[in-house]
């Protein structure tokens, strides 16, 4: 394989997983005309169409499936091969891509990144929030950030965040008007704000532990939202009570009260998790090693 052969590949495999021309343009950072015309020359090398165009979409024909199936792990371990040496003596530079949850994100992520990013000015931060499942390597992030360690085969999860408490809270002036409940049963006569998971489009539910059981309390919500900093907002105005964890109501802690603590459901733990051979990676392993840092940090 020649230079220009490789550089094409790099763009096939760019375009399969971005799913158009101008989502590959904008990960390698070059112009889309240019990602098209060497697309155009590896189709005439290979002699067959590697993608069926549509003015909606791009897909990959049967021969653009093998070529992606046949090369796409052989380039991410020639990738990750190439920068495990690269710049070994320099200072850790590249584009690490983080997916995490909005809770994720307000819980470990906003404390602390513009502590990376100072520390670590060539590393540059890729961050997606998104509440739903992500598959890291089919949708080429290098790490992700959720609670729990159960991950996917071929994947290391470390703790990064202990447990936490879910609560619930409102503003004090809403309950100098509706009073503060004392058992969970008074719930239903209070109004609730609503959280909905847009990519699961379902409502996070209300679960309170009573008698060491954990209990689903089912309430009509008189407002439904998909923002954490909307949730808060909302019961800043005294529109009803919300659920939030602990460690992100702490940075409010002036506007909301706590109510019926003792029935608090705990959460496990948060992992940052990664494929296995990603720490092999000098800027990816710079970040792993900063969020261990920062959990070693939180445990004295």
């Amino acid at each position: 394989m020649n230079q220009s052969e490789y550089g094409q590949l790099v763009v096939f495999l760019a375009i399969a997983k971005e799913g158009s021309i101008t989502g590959a343009a904008r990960k390698l950072a070059i112009a889309a005309p240019s990602v098209s015309k060497s697309l155009k020359l590896l189709e005439q090398k290979i002699g067959a169409p590697l993608f069926i165009r549509t003015t909606r979409q791009i897909q990959l024909t049967e021969a653009g499936m093998q070529l992606l199936s046949q090369t796409d792990k052989a380039m991410e371990m020639l990738q990750t091969a190439f920068e495990s040496v690269q710049n070994k003596s320099g200072e850790p530079s590249g584009t690490v891509r983080i997916t995490l949850s909005q809770t994720a994100y307000y819980m470990v992520l906003q404390p602390i990144y513009a502590e990376f990013c100072h520390r670590y000015p060539k590393i540059h931060l890729d961050i997606s929030i998104d509440n739903a499942t992500v598959n890291l390597i089919e949708q080429g992030y290098d790490v992700g950030i959720r609670f729990g360690d159960s991950v996917e085969e071929g994947m290391v999860a470390r703790q990064i965040f202990p447990s936490v408490l879910e609560g619930l809270y409102a503003s004090p002036d809403y309950l100098a008007q509706f009073g503060t409940p004392k058992i969970p049963e008074e719930l239903s006569a209070h109004r609730w704000i609503g959280f909905r998971f847009i990519t699961a489009n379902r409502l996070h539910p209300i679960q309170l532990n009573i008698k060491d059981v954990l209990h689903t309390i089912d309430l009509k919500p008189m407002m439904i939202c998909n923002d954490t900093s909307m949730l808060i907002d909302a019961a800043r105005q005294n529109l009803g009570f919300i659920q939030l964890f602990e460690p992100i109501w702490q940075h409010h802690a002036r506007d909301l009260v706590p109510i019926l603590k003792s029935h608090w459901k705990r959460f496990a733990p948060t992992y940052v998790y990664y494929p296995q051979n990603s720490q092999k990676i000098r800027r990816v392993r710079t970040l792993i090693e900063f969020l261990l840092e920062k959990h070693n940090e939180l445990s004295v």
